[in-house]
């Protein structure tokens, strides 16, 4: 959108007010009410986004979310153990596909990382568990989350160890920012803004999800 309005929300053609950034893109739209946010535990679901959000770098997230489906046909639906015994076939196969983004540093990272998930998946039993342990609590985050708050954090605290310690254990395309999205889109932090309808839904939903836990 050119314009962003003050408080950073924009009303549907259902006459509902919803965070600006989708645009009323039907696809966008649907990705804002039903997953943005929403809490999740798959350790599928969960690199699913992380990879794609590695994929986003430079790009919009809407030109990837228009790509997903390709990704997932390209990527076994994201299946880790899979895409971790890849070879030099599938990232030729994966550099033809005209689907996806033929970008072959971030291809060959998503083999890669899902290696990595694998390691961390031996350790804390989960992939879910391991990421929910960066979860901020309460008291640190914003005390009011408008607009004017929220378009001033890109990273945060949480984000940045996550992004260090998945560096740590050999993930790649993971930087405090594009770790700070995927914390947004998978519920581990609620970035709708106040007045959208979606802000208390998110809320409750977190309230009654019941976080992974640490394999003891």
């Amino acid at each position: 959108m050119a314009d962003i309005p003050d408080d950073g929300l924009i009303q549907g053609a259902d006459g509902v007010w919803r965070c600006w950034w989708h645009g009323n893109d039907a696809q966008y739209l649907r990705y804002h009410d039903e997953e943005w946010g929403v809490p999740v535990d798959s350790d599928v679901r969960l690199f699913e986004k992380i990879t794609l959000e590695g994929f986003q770098s430079g790009l919009s997230w809407l030109t990837i979310l228009r790509k997903r489906e390709n990704f997932r046909a390209a990527f076994d639906g994201f299946d880790f153990k899979k895409i971790a015994k890849y070879d030099e076939g599938d990232v030729e196969r994966l550099v033809q596909n005209a689907g996806i983004i033929r970008h072959c540093g971030k291809i060959l990272s998503a083999i890669n990382n899902a290696q990595a998930v694998q390691t961390i998946i031996a350790e804390f039993g989960s992939f879910a568990a391991y990421v929910w342990g960066f979860e901020p609590r309460q008291n640190e985050r914003p005390v009011h989350c408008d607009y004017a708050t929220l378009k001033q954090i890109t990273m945060s605290e949480h984000s940045t160890a996550l992004s260090k310690d998945l560096k740590k254990r050999g993930f790649k395309f993971v930087g405090p920012t594009t770790c700070y999205a995927f914390m947004q889109s998978m519920g581990i932090v609620n970035d709708h803004v106040v007045g959208c309808y979606c802000r208390d839904k998110r809320e409750e939903e977190r309230e009654s999800f019941k976080r992974p836990t640490q394999r003891a």
